[in-house]
């Protein structure tokens, strides 16, 4: 039995909608108000609806699969070769459509409301830092104006700055003095907050059995363990560990004609905060082993610079995050040795 496959272009407040008549052939555009969009599915036989992997594209899979119809996301940049002609509502659902339909479309999985909250904590958080990072860096340089030389180091540095304070009291005006005192305790009040998360965090991975088992791996801890447990859900998704470690951007890209293909830096395409994680992991671990003497590190380091190395790791983390995942089994140390001694 043929279902009837719909390209659905998401907006704030009106929706546009492409299909076909399976019976006559005849092409349907309508636009749909938000507050309609549900009735008027509720009103149809269970078809695919294909959108977008954009904002609020996870909440309407989650609705439409509720009113029994079956929901594919597809990433932007792979609906973009579809659009014909000038750029519009009905030309973007149109394109939907007709990428949805490729036997060899990749699709994004529709998140959980549980996976888009601890997303949500990790956003959350990484802004936070974001603004510490920049209100220190603005305490270190308009105190360098007046001749303070703070340490490097966020802490060592802000431990520092009543001492500087009090050694610019003549050079510096009162006023100065009280802003910069409330710009501490606002990083104090940041401090909290970020704290506050990653307890919320810890208290959910309690209840991850999966979590878990990816923290044994050297060089995931909470955060990274968390974040893709929450982005990736099902990792069977990807067919094997390079295609996981393609979509955090952690291969190589290519360029070739006529057979010959160049291998070049890595594609960095993909989710960027879980390569970023993933990458400072892998350098803490590759710092860690060259003072233990790792044989797989110390032959790269041999023949490869330090961060091409340390990206070399962060793939083997990948790989093995999905190995894990989809096997459902412990990490274990040194396994290919061991597989190798028996």
């Amino acid at each position: 039995m043929q279902v009837t496959t719909y390209g659905l272009d998401l907006a704030k407040r009106v929706m546009q909608l492409h299909w076909v008549n399976l019976e006559t052939g005849e092409i349907h555009r309508k636009q749909l108000k938000r507050r309609a969009l549900l009735e008027f599915f509720a009103n149809r036989q269970p078809g695919i609806v294909a959108m977008e992997a954009c904002g609020s594209a996870h909440y309407w899979g989650r609705e439409l699969r509720k009113l029994g119809h079956e929901v594919r996301l597809i990433a932007a940049q792979f609906v973009r070769p579809f659009v014909k002609t000038n750029k519009n509502d009905a030309a973007d659902a149109a394109a939907i459509w007709e990428a949805v339909q490729r036997p060899d479309m990749r699709f994004v999985a529709v998140k959980s409301e549980e996976q888009q909250s601890v997303l949500s904590l990790h956003r959350m958080r990484e802004q936070l830092i974001k603004m510490r990072t920049m209100q220190v860096n603005q305490i270190r340089g308009l105190l360098y104006e007046f001749g303070a030389d703070l340490p490097q180091g966020r802490q060592r540095g802000l431990k520092e700055v009543p001492d500087a304070l009090a050694d610019l009291e003549k050079s510096i005006s009162p006023m100065l003095r009280d802003t910069v005192r409330q710009q501490l305790k606002r990083l104090e009040e940041m401090d909290k907050d970020i704290a506050d998360i990653e307890k919320r965090l810890t208290l959910w991975k309690k209840g991850q059995e999966a979590v878990t088992r990816l923290m044994a791996i050297p060089g995931v801890g909470l955060l990274t363990a968390t974040a893709i447990i929450a982005t990736v859900g099902d990792m069977k998704s990807f067919r094997s560990g390079r295609e996981f470690a393609a979509f955090l951007g952690l291969v190589p890209r290519q360029s070739g004609t006529g057979g010959k293909v160049r291998l070049l830096g890595i594609s960095k395409r993909g989710d960027t905060y879980l390569r970023t994680l993933l990458t400072h992991g892998a350098r803490a671990v590759v710092n860690f082993q060259i003072k233990n003497r790792n044989p797989w590190i110390d032959k790269l380091l041999s023949r490869r610079p330090h961060n091409v190395v340390v990206v070399a790791q962060s793939n083997k983390m990948a790989r093995t995050i999905w190995a894990l995942l989809v096997k459902n089994t412990e990490y274990v140390a040194n396994h290919a040795r061991n597989a190798a001694a028996l």
